[in-house]
């Protein structure tokens, strides 16, 4: 158990970091910008937009706040006891990903917690997309970095399957 926890807190002390950083991103908006203003943050590319969403990603569910806080606290739950158990991390890497989904999930559970809506504010001015937050991005790279890492495992493995035996060569 105690080898386990040496293991594990420098995982959860990370994602809390990674919360920490986005409630605080999050506070600055709804402190310095009024609800629906804009702002240039990287011009062509990027703008500041205050936005409080009380749906998922893309206002998927909107105005179901209680059943996509339920779904965030059972996905931070869920991520935690993976993390602890190791149940699907196996490396650093996989290891990170999970922590940047966790906090991702428990940043955006706070706001719908504390607020009844998660504050967005990164809007692309090139391209019609949905309005996000850091906690998004942390979910998004954790997920995409967790797929690229299965499909590294998933290659190296078919790959070592196909390798000839010395058996075979005799």
């Amino acid at each position: 158990m105690k080898e386990k926890c040496k293991r594990v807190w420098p995982w959860y002390l990370l994602a809390v970091v990674l919360v920490v950083a986005d409630q605080l991103v999050k506070l600055w908006v709804r402190s310095a910008m009024a609800l629906g203003e804009t702002r240039p943050f990287i011009p062509y590319f990027i703008e500041l937009y205050h936005l409080q969403n009380t749906g998922g990603a893309f206002s998927v569910l909107s105005e179901q706040t209680w059943l996509l806080t339920a779904l965030s606290a059972a996905a931070t739950v869920l991520l935690a006891v993976c993390l602890w158990g190791d149940y699907v991390t196996t490396n650093a890497f996989s290891r990170l990903c999970l922590t940047c989904v966790l906090a991702g999930a428990a940043g955006n559970l706070i706001d719908r917690a504390a607020f009844g809506a998660v504050t967005d504010m990164f809007n692309f001015t090139f391209i019609r997309f949905g309005v996000f937050n850091v906690a998004d991005m942390w979910v998004v790279g954790g997920v995409i970095g967790y797929c690229a890492y299965l499909f590294y495992v998933q290659f190296k493995s078919s790959k070592k399957d196909k390798e000839p035996t010395d058996e075979a060569d005799h």
